[in-house]
């Protein structure tokens, strides 16, 4: 299996770099104290689209021959990859074709939409997804753009982590959340690249603890019926993104939906800043204890900001 490597990290950072926004590493003097640590958020919140998937998107539409590119790039995802694909496509002038589920965020439809995919609705499930993006693939002839185990992806959300790191300089952790595994892989090449002494950590909602348990059972495990606000991080780990992850990531820890909120609404109400629930996880982890980050210095991505306005949880 050929996975990533960081060099493979850096060859997607140049490709990307006319296209993506080096997004702003900001901290919290309050937070800080709260917590006993420096933490240096990256705010991918503040990328295009709203989220640092348009790194992993921008790199693999870019990536791609003109030959492979010419009947556009396709695609299932409820949300943040799908708008990243559709964005870069139309940066290409090439057609995306995106399946989503019926119960996606209006949000995020809208915001699909507005960038040009030409969307294909199916029932909430993976089978439905995977079965009609099989279809739309062999009727259009599209080459498939996987939201996290695909190794474009994987390299271009890598890039972020190493921004991070390139602005801060020494980190003694960097934390990001886990979903299905494509920016917390990059994460932690990039990190044990550039400091290997740095611990990369990553945190997941325990309604949705597959990568919890697939990392110490050492075994994939899927994710079934996850329950979580941090709709961004239901799905399961990969078959590239779980070896990655298993070598090069130093813990995984699991946090209740209640931190997740009080997170969230704390880097609202203290740095000023929308980040969607996913995006919380980290500094949960943090609150709750769950990692110890006493008088370090500690670097997390804030994966996006795409949060449906009318459905506040508080």
């Amino acid at each position: 299996m050929n996975l990533p490597t960081f060099s493979d990290i850096e060859k997607a950072h140049e490709r990307i770099r006319p296209y993506i926004h080096r997004t702003p590493v900001l901290s919290s003097q309050s937070i800080n104290q709260m917590v006993g640590a420096e933490l240096f958020f990256k705010c991918e919140n503040l990328q295009k689209v709203g989220a640092f998937k348009f790194r992993g998107a921008c790199n693999s539409v870019f990536s791609l021959s003109d030959d492979e590119a010419k009947n556009g790039v396709c695609t299932h995802s409820s949300g943040n990859h799908a708008a990243a694909l559709a964005l870069a496509a139309r940066m290409r002038g090439i057609p995306a074709y995106i399946v989503m589920p019926e119960n996606a965020p209006e949000i995020k439809k809208i915001a699909v939409a507005g960038y040009g995919a030409q969307i294909t609705f199916c029932t909430p499930t993976l089978e439905a997804r995977e079965s009609t993006l099989k279809k739309v693939a062999e009727q259009t002839g599209a080459t498939e753009i996987h939201p996290y185990n695909y190794f474009h992806v994987i390299c271009g959300q890598g890039t972020a982590a190493k921004e991070l790191i390139e602005e801060i300089g020494a980190l003694d952790v960097v934390m990001a959340p886990v979903g299905g595994g494509g920016l917390l892989s990059g994460t932690a090449l990039s990190t044990k690249a550039l400091l290997p002494n740095a611990l990369v950590i990553a945190a997941e909602p325990a309604g949705a603890d597959d990568a919890f348990r697939s990392y110490y059972s050492k075994t994939l495990q899927p994710s079934v019926s996850p329950k979580t606000i941090a709709d961004g991080l239901l799905t399961s780990l990969g078959s590239l993104t779980f070896p990655i992850i298993l070598n090069n990531v130093d813990q995984i820890a699991t946090v209740s939906e209640e931190s997740i909120v009080s997170a969230m609404r704390m880097i609202w109400e203290r740095m000023k800043i929308i980040i969607e629930p996913s995006s919380a996880v980290p500094l949960a982890a943090i609150l709750e204890n769950k990692v110890d980050v006493k008088s370090k210095k500690v670097g997390i991505i804030l994966s996006g900001g795409n949060v449906d306005l009318g459905k506040l949880p508080f």
